[in-house]
């Protein structure tokens, strides 16, 4: 199988030809959730996206070791790294819980929303607390190499020193140091910094964080860009092929990787990165304060007042696959509108093709040709670097050809049996294989699979609202799924659900 691919790399900003280390196997390692609140939906585009690009990487024939984290210690609250509280630290405190039981329910949480969205697990799914003692390690070999330092207790990168010897720091984001002066913030032990871009990777616990271990500077925990550079090179290698996360993470967090791993074993970690754009909704950057938000659990109920009605998880994963993924997406109710018939066309055309048969036609013909161009065009847009926007409108370039096909208005006799039969391999191929779709209405008849993963979330929604004394959306999911035709029955073991 042909299965070489254009990538573009955010360290080169171009698109390359891509060669894999390994001939035929790919390391890929992609920053997961902290895990402190459920997953937002700009999250979920995120980890869709490289969902689509596992999928297609798995398509051409590699054996891929896909990687991501799940960040359970040492995030501090405005990604700052000194003088902040870890965010599962204060979540726990706030709550009055173990950490651990912060981290097991939000990850649970999270686990659920990827299943909902079809997203295929990942080969390894590592946890920071589960390897301080590699971090501590990495931790004392870039001190032993002269690029950190140690102040009460704590332990600092030294970017002067780092950047002074290597030319790495700065080329991802583009950012100098210069600039960080300027963009240094007055955190709690910045006077114990050398110098202002400076970043902590080991963290001296004060009395009332809730997440510490014994290390050789003090009682504490590993700073949050720390984590990343160790367990992607323990599972990966000390280099790799592709790194991923969104574009947010860009500066500080994967700058500040780029320069522990170069400090440690003074090698790069990945020779490709990759990242997402950002989710907007109206136009705008999402943000709570302002009202313009809208979560994944929203968007399924349709309890919002930015939407006209609710939509399923795959309409929404449809919705994702229509831009690129360097590009922003624009989430409105008209585009999803636009989305959820654009998903049902799709789904449609491929009932049909399934349906079609005895093609008689010769491979010479106009049509049968193509048909084939279509096909090949598909997937050089796909080989791309994923480009799923343009792969998909050359598949609804072909629905219209699928229909005419079943009601006559093209003839069976103009495309030839093996056309036929890869036309209808590659609309499989894309929609299951590649893009992760779900037919909907197969699984809401069967009660399994994809809705019933969604039907277990909104009855979770509910009892939450009824325990809340929150009548008006309890009654409003009701009285959606009554008009869907489900039916909910509560019974003394729970509530369950049926399709009339």
């Amino acid at each position: 199988m042909e299965n070489k691919f254009n990538i573009y790399n955010s360290l080169t900003r171009k698109k390359e030809a891509f060669n894999p280390i390994i001939e035929g196997r790919i390391g890929m390692y992609v920053c997961g959730p902290t895990v402190y609140s459920d997953v937002h939906l700009g999250n979920c585009r995120t980890f869709v996206s490289f969902d689509v690009i596992y999928r297609y990487l798995l398509h051409l024939g590699y054996t891929v070791r896909y990687v991501r984290n799940i960040t359970d210690v040492g995030h501090l609250e405005g990604d700052a790294d000194s003088g902040a509280e870890d965010k599962i630290s204060k979540k726990a405190r706030l709550e009055q819980l173990e950490p651990m039981e912060v981290v097991q329910h939000y990850t649970n949480g999270f686990h659920k929303m990827m299943q909902i969205f079809n997203a295929l697990p990942p080969s390894i799914e590592p946890r920071a607390t589960g390897h301080i003692i590699e971090q501590i390690e990495m931790v004392q070999e870039i001190i032993d190499n002269g690029f950190a330092y140690e102040k009460n207790g704590s332990v600092y990168f030294d970017t002067i020193k780092f950047a002074k010897s290597n030319d790495a720091y700065g080329k991802l984001s583009g950012r100098v140091i210069d600039d960080l002066l300027v963009e240094t913030r007055d955190l709690k032990n910045q006077a114990e910094k050398n110098h202002p871009s400076d970043f902590a990777i080991w963290i001296k616990a004060d009395p009332s964080h809730l997440m510490r271990w014994n290390s050789p500077w003090s009682v504490g925990f590993p700073g949050w860009h720390l984590e990343c550079s160790v367990m992607s090179t323990k599972y990966l290698g000390k280099t790799f092929d592709i790194h991923g996360g969104g574009n947010d993470l860009k500066f500080p967090h994967h700058e500040n990787e780029i320069a522990q791993n170069f400090g440690a074993c003074k090698c790069a970690p990945a020779n490709y990165w990759t990242h997402t754009n950002m989710l907007l909704m109206n136009g705008k950057k999402m943000s709570k304060s302002d009202g313009n938000s809208i979560t994944p659990e929203e968007l399924f109920t349709g309890n919002s007042e930015h939407i006209s009605k609710g939509y399923s998880p795959m309409v929404i994963r449809f919705f994702m696959l229509q831009s690129h993924y360097r590009s922003t997406l624009d989430l409105t109710d008209a585009a999803l509108l636009a989305g959820e018939k654009g998903y049902r066309r799709l789904m449609e055309a491929n009932d049909v093709l399934m349906k079609l048969e005895n093609a008689t036609g010769s491979t010479d013909t106009e049509f049968d040709k193509e048909i084939n161009s279509l096909i090949n065009q598909a997937f050089e847009h796909m080989s791309d670097d994923f480009n799923t926007p343009m792969a998909l409108a050359r598949l609804f370039e072909l629905v219209p050809k699928i229909n005419g096909l079943k009601d006559g208005h093209l003839s069976l006799t103009d495309i030839s049996a093996d056309t036929l039969k890869r036309l209808k391999e590659t609309f499989k191929v894309f929609i299951y294989d590649i893009f992760g779709l779900k037919d909907e209405s197969l699984a809401a008849t069967n009660g399994n699979g994809t809705m019933d993963g969604l039907m277990n979330l909104i009855i979770d929604i509910r009892q939450s609202a009824r325990a809340n004394k929150d009548w008006g959306t309890s009654d409003k999911i009701r009285d959606t799924l009554n008009e869907l035709k489900i039916l909910l029955k509560d019974g003394k073991d729970g509530t369950s659900w049926v399709k009339e």
